[in-house]
């Protein structure tokens, strides 16, 4: 029911008390009413607001999370890398020591390095596994790279090369005498492999 001058009046109120009641009664609508018209732009802002993050999440969302899950796998993939050539550098540094254990000549150990198969090492805790089928692999294969203690003394019929000689060819270095035993000795045979190594690189 609406607040009436009428109905104050009614009331046994005098004509001040009536115009005091009004004032104040129609200073507190109009407050109401300006703080409805305030709430009622804030909502509309709001409303705004809502919608431009509705239309961000529908034209920018699905980019984001494609560009969170690509980082993040440019990121394992990232790691996966360091980790393998991590574990690749281990394997070359166990292998090379390996070599010196086997007792490669050092100075071939850079050479051996190049073409051997160092992805037969399989390594575990900083060992490598297959330690002594590795060994006799090694030793089998570049035998005419390791130095053996004993030596022998140069075969009459085939006198170690001195200065101004001819380079040996590859029969002459890995003969055998009768009893299935190398002519020269292994520095020997290194020696002519090395001269003939230089040679190559020459043109000679």
């Amino acid at each position: 029911m609406a607040l009436t001058r009428s109905m104050l009046k009614g009331m046994g109120l005098t004509e001040e008390q009536v115009g005091a009641i009004i004032d104040a009664h129609t200073e507190t609508v109009d407050g109401l009413k300006e703080s409805l018209k305030t709430a009622k732009a804030d909502a509309d802002k709001l409303k705004a607001v809502q919608k431009e993050l509705d239309d961000l999440k529908s034209t920018n969302g699905d980019d984001y999370k494609a560009r969170y899950e690509k980082e993040h796998a440019d990121f394992d993939e990232y790691k996966k890398t360091v980790a393998n050539e991590k574990a690749t550098a281990e394997k070359r540094s166990l292998y090379r020591e390996l070599l010196r254990e086997c007792g490669v000549d050092a100075k071939r150990i850079d050479s051996v390095m190049k073409v051997a198969d160092i992805d037969a090492a399989k390594v575990k805790d900083g060992k490598i596994e297959n330690v002594e089928d590795l060994t006799k692999s090694i030793k089998a294969e570049w035998s005419d790279f390791i130095a053996t203690d004993s030596t022998r003394g140069a075969n009459v019929q085939t006198p170690p090369q001195g200065k101004g000689s001819t380079k040996m060819t590859r029969e002459e270095i890995f003969r055998k005498d009768e009893h299935g035993k190398y002519v020269h000795s292994t520095q020997e045979r290194i020696n002519a492999i090395q001269e003939n190594l230089e040679a190559q690189m020459k043109g000679e």
